[in-house]
């Protein structure tokens, strides 16, 4: 198994290359050169596997035995997913008129993304010990993903994390998730801006080669490539509970999994998962940041002035930047075509596609953008024939089963991303009881630990260049055997 980036300029890194990365030299994305193809027959025989045991057969496709081999891989994603809340890490909840909810959100965090960070730190942490040496993980999040980060990462005596989150654009508990966290390899900072304001910097920060190979500097988005890989099995494990498929026949049942979507991560994983051969249809619903609704509905490729603030923050994106991913399979793998594509993006912040390329990724994708008000009507609409407790972002997705009605012969799934803890004020709102687990409640009494980036004339060179110095500081300072952390201002 060998990968490439998407913009074409890059072949044949192995899997270790690749998590280690971030973008790829060329400013691409790193993805399998080939992907593995399974048969209706071993998609049959993978019914009633666990999802701990689906990830470790989805990760053992794209992880060479060379490299992890099968039994200390079973062990690494054994150890990942063995602090959930629930015992499989993951539970599919069947509620009223085939509303079948994927809830993701048992880990530490109450968010989808401990499960893959989780299994991505564990392979980080194999090499490391393996190679006795360190990383510099620098991430930017929308609310979710900093937390995850944090929280799988926390005292790993090989890795310091830098997380840098938008100020006042994310839940307080999202926030507190990031900031309470005191351990010694953990840096934490508070950005006057969106979290497309926060790609800039650190876009930047990872083309400079010289600073990667220097100080081991890598990303934990959903950029590195182990996120998408291990997300994929979601899909699977959504497909084999609820596809209704049998030990026999000729055709596998499809299943439509509809998915909340910001930075696309997810629904790049479900479009990966398909050309494995799972028969799925995809649907993506965005809040009021539209951009993936209209690229596929007007080939609209385009960023709006500014990120809207909605009820559902971690998806309060205008830079969906896994959709190069699938903008690379659309179009046959074609680097270049994909390079010209998204450095117009980058530069102008906007692309008009082709009306092939428009109609090839609609017919792979159905889309729907969701009002705030129709997000508290989904909660409250839930609520009162369920009595089940959506959080925003999962009501963006909900949205759709309310108004799309499918054929009964179809089965659908709707991802659940995070825990109505995370977003208590969108729930009082929508004006629904909810008493919040006594560990989020806890998160009010905890010291917090942060540093500010502010809002300049020339902000995100004053960016780049604060988090340049914090990267060269906590490498130097791990290697002199001192400590280093982000100071409460």
């Amino acid at each position: 198994m060998q990968y490439c980036s998407t913009r074409g300029a890059v072949r044949g890194r192995d899997f270790r290359e690749v998590l280690f990365s971030g973008f790829a030299p060329d400013g691409g994305m790193f993805m399998p050169e080939t992907l593995p193809v399974l048969s209706p027959e071993t998609l049959r025989c993978w019914r009633g596997l666990t999802y701990p045991r689906l990830v470790l057969e989805v990760s053992s496709l794209f992880i060479p035995a060379p490299l992890i081999p099968r039994d200390h891989l079973e062990v690494l994603v054994g150890e990942a997913l063995s602090g959930f809340s629930v015992p499989d890490a993951v539970r599919i909840t069947r509620l009223k008129d085939g509303l079948s909810v994927l809830e993701l959100f048992h880990g530490e965090t109450l968010a989808f993304k401990d499960l893959a960070m989780s299994c991505t730190v564990h392979f980080l942490s194999y090499f490391l010990q393996k190679d006795r040496s360190r990383a510099v993980v620098l991430v930017g999040t929308s609310g979710d993903t900093g937390g995850s980060a944090v929280h799988s990462a926390k005292g790993l005596p090989g890795l310091d994390v830098l997380v840098v989150y938008p100020q006042g654009r994310i839940t307080a508990v999202q926030e507190k998730h990031m900031t309470t966290c005191l351990e010694d390899n953990v840096h934490v900072f508070a950005a006057d801006g969106s979290s497309d304001d926060i790609d800039r910097p650190i876009r930047r920060l990872f083309a400079d080669q010289d600073l990667v190979r220097s100080h081991g500097l890598m990303s934990l988005n959903s950029v590195n490539w182990s996120r998408i890989m291990v997300q994929v099995a979601h899909f699977f494990y959504a497909y084999l509970q609820l596809s209704g498929v049998e030990e026999s026949g000729e055709e596998l049942p499809e299943l439509e999994v509809v998915v909340p979507t910001g930075g696309a991560g997810n629904i790049t994983a479900a479009y990966i998962a398909m050309e494995m051969g799972l028969p799925l249809k995809l649907v993506a619903m965005v809040n009021s940041n539209d951009i993936i609704h209209r690229t596929v509905t007007s080939g609209d490729f385009s960023m709006a002035t500014n990120v809207t603030q909605t009820l559902a923050p971690a998806i309060d994106i205008q830079d969906p930047y896994n959709m190069e991913r699938i903008f690379w399979l659309l179009l046959g793998r074609d680097g270049a075509a994909v390079k010209t594509m998204m450095e117009e993006f980058q530069r102008s912040h906007r692309h008009a596609l082709t009306e092939s390329c428009r109609k090839r990724l609609s017919e792979v994708l159905v889309t729907g953008a969701v009002s705030d008000e129709g997000i508290l009507e989904t909660m409250r609409r839930c609520w009162e024939e369920n009595r089940y407790v959506l959080c925003p972002h999962t009501a963006v997705a909900a949205w759709h089963h309310y108004h799309c009605p499918h054929r009964p012969a179809i089965n659908r799934c709707y991802v659940a991303t995070a825990s109505p803890a995370k977003f208590q004020a969108a729930v009082e709102k929508a004006g629904l009881p909810y008493e919040p687990p006594e560990a989020v409640l806890a998160l009010d009494r905890l010291p917090a630990r942060y540093q500010n980036l502010e809002r300049s004339p020339d902000w995100c060179t004053d960016w780049e260049n604060q988090l340049r110095r914090w990267i060269q500081l906590v490498s130097r300072t791990r290697k002199d055997g001192g400590v280093c952390y982000a100071q409460t201002p």
